[in-house]
């Protein structure tokens, strides 16, 4: 994904050509791939817009400018047709805006594609008596089962804090992230989109339930030999799931723990994951 080297302005600059006249462009800011980034707000009529974005694309051009990126808020939909008649493509969207981009090269498209996967969490939560922290959902595909706790990692979250917070959310149950125990990639489940599941143990430091009944149909403390004896853990992923979580518990599985590193290329916080015996 690109990255702004500074906020860009909405409104459009003037420039001059050879001294003579005028000519509007559309405001943007270098992104750190040889390419532009402009971010639109002000109101635009479609047939103003194609004429300044006509004349920005060859002003960048002449700059060997590789790519354009326009971000859209969601109120300027009127000239998605424009953008899109003058090449531009869907990139991705969000709530808010939608991104266009367009490729200024001749040559091959090394635009990066969008995210790919969608990251998911699951959380084994043991008490003291080895009972198992367990969930029955009332919609998706484990309707009528013992589970445990699962969700989505929210945009920018922390998968740590994202296991805590989907025990805290469908439990009550507050709780503290031990390790990751393992993880899962399934292939085009979501929109073509693949799916990174992570499997985390957490420590419960509470232990009355409060069900959130929008989702959750039944919550308990459940014993391990109950949970593990259901026909659906049969199935060979969530068996293996399940043998992980024993050997661990065992003493004869080392899981990965996050350790809070600086990255190399920016200032962004960075989890590296190591296997605790070898960190």
């Amino acid at each position: 994904m690109t990255n702004s080297t500074s906020s860009a302005a909405t409104a459009p600059q003037v420039v001059h050509e050879n001294g003579v006249g005028e000519i509007k462009l559309l405001s943007s800011t270098d992104d750190d791939y040889g390419g532009v980034i402009v971010e639109m707000d002000g109101p635009m009529d479609s047939t103003t817009f194609l004429s300044i974005l006509r004349a920005s694309i060859s002003h960048w051009r002449q700059l060997g400018k590789k790519t354009i990126w326009i971000k859209l808020p969601i109120h300027l939909v009127s000239v998605v047709e424009p953008l899109v008649k003058e090449g531009f493509g869907y990139h991705h969207a969000e709530p808010e805006y939608l991104m266009l981009v367009y490729s200024i090269l001749e040559s091959a498209n090394t635009i990066p594609a969008n995210a790919t996967h969608r990251v998911g969490v699951g959380a084994f939560v043991m008490n003291e008596k080895r009972e198992i922290l367990a969930v029955k959902e009332k919609s998706g595909p484990f309707i009528g089962v013992w589970k445990f706790p699962t969700g989505t990692v929210d945009q920018g979250e922390d998968l740590c804090a994202a296991a805590i917070r989907e025990v805290k959310e469908e439990t009550g149950v507050d709780t503290e992230f031990v390790e990751v125990l393992a993880f899962r990639q399934m292939l085009e489940t979501y929109f073509t989109k693949s799916e990174l599941f992570v499997l985390c143990i957490l420590r419960p430091l509470s232990f009355d339930i409060q069900v959130q009944e929008q989702e959750i149909e039944a919550a308990q403390w459940m014993p391990w030999e109950d949970y593990a004896a259901q026909p659906f853990m049969e199935k060979q992923e969530i068996k293996k799931m399940n043998e992980a979580f024993w050997a661990k518990i065992d003493g004869h599985y080392s899981g990965f723990t996050p350790h809070l590193t600086s990255s190399s290329f920016s200032d962004k916080k960075c989890l590296l994951f190591l296997n605790s015996e070898g960190a």
